[in-house]
């Protein structure tokens, strides 16, 4: 058997199996539901649907003002600063947005976390679910004669498409899942930074996410577009999720007790005083 067929399926498997695995974890250890999972991830795709048209829409716009003909190199250092811009304020707003009023509630530790799990879990599992989805139609191409799938003109492309999937080196088929493995501490950090500005009243916490956010998805294609390998930007995200991980756990602060309840106590030692029993109190404490 092809080590190939293994990894493309564990690659797709852990993509998905990671978060789900963390917020069992984090469900179990904060004693919550998967509610605060599914508002992430309702918030991700809703930041999605803006952000991705956005971004189609201004990128002829800059070419129109003459972005293409700047220096290759000003041309990269403005998309990548584009393009982390606009993944942070759309996620980060849209994050605000979530705390502010779909997730009320949300204002612990670990209610940060298992919103953070699910914005960056469905990312992780859609992208999973696709990367399956890929590799089930790689498996079932490279059994069947390709003319049969594709019409003629397509058939060339197709086989070069095919063979370059299954000449791919193991590692490489496995990149996906570890860019995920650095991606969703990176999400966990945002969701931690957004809720600050609720905990601490101070929303420059937000800015703070945006930028931390801006940042890295910026280096990334900065990193991509003047041609260093998948392997050394993956070294890059892995260290920024590090320091995601540093800040989190810097901001930990004490859980409370679900089933705390404020009560007032009456002192034990308490006495009422004797009711005097004239015609006028007894009057008084008639049922009417």
């Amino acid at each position: 058997m092809n080590i190939l067929t293994v990894t493309y399926f564990i690659n797709g498997f852990l993509m998905v199996a990671m978060p789900v695995g963390l917020t069992i974890y984090l469900t179990r250890k904060f004693k919550q539901g998967w509610r605060l999972f599914w508002i992430g991830a309702a918030t991700f795709v809703f930041s999605q649907a803006l952000h991705i048209p956005f971004n189609a829409l201004v990128s002829p716009v800059m070419n129109q003002f003459g972005f293409i003909a700047l220096p290759l190199v000003l041309q990269n250092l403005l998309m990548s600063v584009f393009l982390g811009l606009s993944a942070g304020i759309f996620e980060e707003i849209s994050r605000f947005i979530m705390y502010r009023w779909w997730a009320k509630d949300a204002r612990s530790w670990g209610s940060g976390l298992l919103a953070g799990a699910g914005h960056g879990g469905i990312e992780a599992i859609i992208l999973g679910l696709l990367a399956l989805y890929g590799y089930i139609q790689m498996l079932i191409a490279r059994g069947v004669d390709i003319s049969t799938l594709v019409t003629p003109d397509r058939v060339e492309v197709a086989k070069a498409q095919i063979q370059a999937y299954w000449s791919a080196p193991w590692y490489a088929t496995l990149l996906g899942a570890l860019e995920r493995l650095f991606a969703i501490p990176i999400q966990l950090t945002c969701s931690i930074l957004v809720l600050q500005a609720f905990t601490r009243k101070r929303f420059w916490w937000v800015g703070l996410a945006i930028l931390f956010h801006a940042f890295i998805d910026g280096i990334a294609v900065f990193a991509s577009q003047i041609g260093l390998s998948v392997l050394n930007i993956e070294g890059i995200v892995g260290f920024f999720a590090l320091v995601g991980i540093i800040i989190v756990f810097s901001l930990q602060q004490p859980e409370l007790a679900a089933d705390t309840v404020s009560i007032s106590v009456i002192p034990l030692d308490f006495k009422m005083a004797p009711l005097e029993e004239s015609k006028e109190n007894l009057d008084e404490t008639r049922y009417h």
